[in-house]
């Protein structure tokens, strides 16, 4: 069968089987107007909490004023061509040498985009003699680089470090056999549920099992820890991550990523990693964006935004447990209500909030996650108020309550008795 011909008659997959009704509203949807906890979505004014724009860092004044001084100075072609080739300045090389000391590691390498990053190195660090053991809740960008690893792979239960050691074993034997090493990956914070990543666990079993540790922290960096360095800071075990990765478009807010470890292993990946070899470097003014907002990151102004980030979080968080929400593990910022439903109770939630309470947030139901659940995936950040905590509590109080009424059930959005006005 011609290839267009079968596409033109699939169901269009897991998500895009439901493209024609979620197209444009809950698939793809339009925010506009300038980032932060007020935008636009289908010309109304709501109060968004969908952003990774953990630390308000999008519309910072200084941010702004870096960004547009580097485009002007830059423009956005500089430098062309790849790294290797002809794409190499000394602001890379220098910014590199900040993230390194940042992260407490020897060296570090930039990335053009997160997800190409660390599919790249996963498929550059590992060889068919190698294992790679990986939690089964891993991102995306993780197991598109663990499909790629021609040798064995083994996944073990989200943050179960029994199961772990029970892949450990395994790995240990076949790399008796096979002469090659033994790779483990997790994430710092799991963008889905807010989680962490057991890093101590992880790094305790090290004790026993030979092997190496490599985190994708993107929903960590510049947020967790005391000074911003990440899960491996919050839990104390810095030293003992091997390979750390961290993307720019969560606490920074822009796009690109970088990795971080032992001299001689980035020395390896940048001779040896494909999405980069073959990719154009990453322009100068976003590198000269970057250098501003990592500066941001370890000020004084950096400890301000995170101490309002947590403060929004945790009192969010507080309310939604007592309110009987059931969160999960959720120990991070991300911050997912999970509530009991079908699909259509799901959309009718969805337009509630946004159309009367005008409140955005993803809404997430099978076939992402299991049948009968639904979960509105909140996003605070250190540019939210108390106020909007206070507003978004409120109106989860009254959804919770049509809920249990089976005000949802029908096909129609109900209307509030009490318009917004927030």
């Amino acid at each position: 069968m011609d290839i267009f011909e079968r596409i033109a008659k699939d169901s269009g997959g897991p998500i895009g089987q439901y493209r024609e009704r979620a197209d444009g509203y809950f698939a793809f949807p339009r925010l506009e107007g300038e980032l932060g906890p007020r935008m636009v979505f289908n010309g109304k004014e709501v109060l968004c909490w969908s952003l990774n724009n953990y630390l308000g860092l999008a519309n910072h004044p200084a941010i702004r004023k870096a960004d547009a001084e580097g485009a002007a100075r830059w423009g956005l072609a500089a430098p062309m061509g790849a790294r290797m080739m002809s794409g190499q300045t000394r602001m890379h090389e220098h910014f590199e040498k900040e993230l390194a000391d940042f992260e407490k590691k020897e060296a570090a390498y930039l990335f053009n985009f997160g997800y190409q990053g660390i599919v790249s190195t996963i498929d550059t660090l590992t060889s068919p003699h190698d294992v790679i053991v990986y939690d089964n809740e891993a991102h995306a960008c993780l197991l598109d680089g663990i499909r790629l690893h021609l040798g064995n792979k083994y996944k073990y239960r989200h943050n179960d470090m029994a199961s772990l050691e029970q892949k450990l074993q395994v790995a240990t034997d076949v790399v008796k056999e096979t002469g090659g090493g033994i790779l483990v990956i997790t994430e710092g914070v799991y963008g889905m549920t807010g989680a962490l990543g057991d890093l101590a666990g992880i790094v305790k079993l090290k004790k026993k099992y030979s092997f190496r540790i490599l985190i994708d922290d993107a929903h960590g960096f510049g947020v967790m820890g005391p000074t911003g360095r990440g899960t491996s800071e919050h839990f104390g075990v810095m030293d003992d991550i091997d390979i750390y990765i961290g993307a720019y478009a969560k606490a920074m807010a822009i796009i690109g990523g970088f990795v971080a470890g032992p001299r001689h292993v980035i020395e390896y990946l940048r001779y040896n990693m494909r999405s980069q070899m073959y990719a154009k470097s990453l322009p100068l003014a976003i590198v000269e964006g970057c250098e501003k907002r990592l500066e941001i990151i370890r000020g004084e102004e950096g400890d301000r935004l995170r101490a309002q980030l947590w403060k929004v979080t945790r009192t969010l968080q507080e309310g939604f447990r007592n309110m009987g929400f059931d969160i999960g593990p959720a120990e991070a910022c991300v911050t997912p209500v999970h509530v009991k439903g079908d699909v259509v109770q799901a959309t009718n939630i969805a337009k509630d909030l946004r159309e009367n309470y005008r409140i955005f947030c993803s809404v997430v139901t099978y076939p992402v996650i299991p049948k009968g659940m639904i979960i509105f995936r909140i996003i605070p950040t250190a540019a939210h108020s108390m106020e909007d905590v206070e507003y978004t509590l409120n109106a989860f109080k009254e959804v919770k309550e049509k809920l249990d009424k089976g005000v949802y059930d029908g096909t129609e959005v109900p209307n509030m008795a009490i318009p917004y006005n927030y």
